[in-house]
């Protein structure tokens, strides 16, 4: 299994892993990450990960809207020279430990390194299977995609420029421990979490490395959301690099009873559990976390944002905008006024109805059997 730079990579893949464990428990499963990927201990320390190695990658950077400006830009040119170099470092260390470790099948959910060993695993012969979660593939996908035996995608296949008749729809795999939130499942998250049972809860979350602006938006109209509903506990996933920044930020604009009702957290593993007990989530457009709220029905408000390539979360937001599934923001207008996220919030804690029929919509785009449907392919993958 290879992927990784972010956690819409990593958590899909240790779903896999998972479920291949459960169908097929004496199955060896190995790791191929990038070296220097933040979220490397992740794979590492899941239980159905079997070894971990890491192989250089590079990126090529290129920024929705920025059109040919970035190509002018030397910083970029210059960086993007060297990852090439990395990619064909990347290429030859993915080389040799292929041919040493001989996979049965490679299952490649995305991410820079996700070229290096597709290209060796190419050259070796053996076959590896894609996955994609946004209705746009990321290049890493699109350079091998060529040689792949199969691609497996999140929307239906007629979205996607592959051959038809080498794409398969399954959705996007989640780990088991996302499913429908009821009241029920609600308290007792609550309960875990030591959250009142009768409390306003909001939960921040803007991918497994955080998102600086939704940060920095967040912490600026907090002393006003916590003064207009007394009984509002707040938990946000800030990123790890960012938690003594946001941490301190909050310390500066709260008082002491305020702050008591904000927890700040770097790295979350189980967001499913704050997620689920919350009545309001802040998130980024990321397909994975989506598809996670999703299959939980929460209500969610979305800032996508509006430089990635492709512009793919844009898309993905108005996907969900078309279907009425969920509240979204423009990224700018938050920047520019804070009181224009405070207000969304606001008036979606105050309305009950609106919360549930968001969620409502939104489960229309989960799917609870993904990591099962890829786990079958990949174990008819490797008993070809």
């Amino acid at each position: 299994m290879t992927g990784g730079g972010s956690g819409g990579h990593i958590t899909p893949i240790l779903a896999v892993a998972a479920e291949l464990k459960k169908l097929q428990p004496g199955i060896k499963i190995i790791y191929i990450g990038q070296k220097g990927d933040a979220l490397a201990d992740v794979p590492a320390a899941d239980p159905s990960i079997d070894q971990v190695y890491s192989v250089r990658a590079g990126k090529f950077r290129r920024y929705h809207g920025e059109g040919l400006r970035q190509l002018l830009d030397v910083p970029t040119l210059v960086k993007n020279m060297r990852d090439s170099l990395y990619v064909l470092i990347g290429m030859w260390q993915s080389w040799r430990l292929l041919r040493k470790l001989r996979p049965s099948v490679i299952f490649v959910k995305g991410g820079f390194v996700g070229v290096p060993v597709g290209l060796a695993a190419a050259r070796l012969g053996i076959p590896y299977v894609t996955h994609d979660s946004d209705a746009i593939p990321g290049l890493a996908n699109r350079i091998i995609a060529k040689w792949a035996a199969l691609h497996t995608v999140a929307l239906p296949r007629e979205v996607y420029r592959y051959p038809k008749d080498k794409t398969l729809t399954v959705g996007i795999p989640l780990v088991a421990q996302y499913s429908l939130v009821t009241a029920a499942v609600k308290q007792q998250f609550r309960e875990e979490l030591s959250i009142p049972a009768q409390a306003k809860m909001l939960f921040i979350i803007g991918g497994g490395l955080g998102a600086q602006r939704i940060n920095d938006a967040v912490v600026a109209v907090m002393p006003h959301l916590l003064a207009e509903f007394n009984d509002l506990y707040v938990v946000h996933g800030v990123g790890r690099n960012n938690e003594t920044a946001v941490r301190t930020a909050y310390d500066a604009s709260l008082n002491e009873v305020s702050n008591k009702r904000v927890q700040v957290h770097g790295f979350l593993g189980d967001v499913y559990r704050y997620s689920g007990a919350a009545d309001v989530v802040i998130t980024r457009a990321g397909a994975t976390n989506l598809a996670e709220f999703a299959v939980q029905g929460k209500a969610c408000i979305v800032i996508p944002s509006p430089f990635l390539t492709g512009g793919h979360q844009l898309k993905n937001a108005q996907y969900m905008a078309d279907k009425n599934a969920a509240v979204i923001l423009d990224e700018a207008a938050v920047q520019a006024d804070p009181n224009y996220l405070a207000r969304a919030v606001s008036e979606l804690l105050k309305d009950a109805a609106k919360r549930q029929s968001l969620g409502q919509a939104l489960q229309q785009f989960g799917h609870h059997d993904a990591a099962h449907k890829l786990a079958v392919v990949l174990l008819e993958q490797a008993n070809k």
